[in-house]
């Protein structure tokens, strides 16, 4: 029986996805992965359809639910939520851009069980070198192994304890916006639980992989900038 229930927001990128799917797959605890394939090029639908089998995992095309272009991130968040609820089982977000370790989860699983009042649990991200990266770089100075904290956490690869989704009804996420870490983050902090971050479970990640044009942030500042005010894309 599954321990968790691990879901993957899929645009494209397929190759990062399969190497995030994989690594879940190989985890030390069994988990139920599922993938939301938010309106992906037919050719990374299909690939995505010919290894589920082979490497295990449920697909959800987002376009056979709605016609709200992507991102549907709210979408994904209240379907997963009301899974979670129905199976009895914490929720981890692992986005298709990061690679868990084969203890990745079991820590995870591990620090819900042994803290009172969890809210959400995240690990700490790193580049292929093992050094803390983007979206922790505010992390990077610390040496302790375990951390509570009051900034916001990344859904990199964040597990919400079964507790804080029975408090919080994710049909109340803003329409407005197109990504809720930041908001759901300070929910758990407003609504009394704790948020942890794991140093000492690094995952390694890859930068908006697959969301190629938020390369422009660091690499053409002014165009990323143009492209999220003007087009009102990246709404936080």
């Amino acid at each position: 029986m599954a321990e968790v229930l691990v879901i993957t927001p899929v645009k494209n990128s397929i190759e990062t996805t399969l190497d995030t799917a994989k690594a879940i797959a190989s985890s030390t605890v069994k988990v139920h992965h599922v993938i939301f394939n938010d309106f992906s090029s037919a050719e990374t639908k299909a690939i995505l359809e010919k290894k589920k089998a082979e490497i295990g995992y449920e697909l959800i095309h987002i376009e056979d639910l709605t016609d709200h272009p992507s991102p549907n991130y709210k979408l994904v968040l209240q379907l997963s939520q009301k899974r979670a609820l129905e199976e009895n089982l914490p929720l981890l977000v692992i986005e298709s851009d990061v690679v868990v370790k084969l203890d990745t989860i079991e820590k995870l699983l591990q620090t819900l069980n042994a803290q009172s009042k969890p809210g959400l649990i995240g690990s700490v991200t790193v580049d292929e070198f093992g050094v803390v990266n983007f979206p922790y770089l505010k992390f990077k100075g610390v040496k302790e192994p375990v951390i509570d904290t009051q900034r916001s956490l990344s859904f990199c690869c964040t597990l919400f304890s079964p507790d804080f989704l029975k408090s919080y009804d994710f049909t109340g996420l803003d329409e407005a916006k197109d990504w809720y870490d930041t908001f759901i983050s300070k929910k758990a902090i407003e609504l009394g639980f704790k948020n942890t971050v794991l140093m000492n479970a690094p995952v390694w990640h890859r930068p908006h992989a697959s969301r190629p044009w938020k390369q422009l942030k660091y690499t053409n500042p002014l165009k990323y900038y143009f492209l999220k005010f003007w087009k009102g894309w990246d709404k936080i």
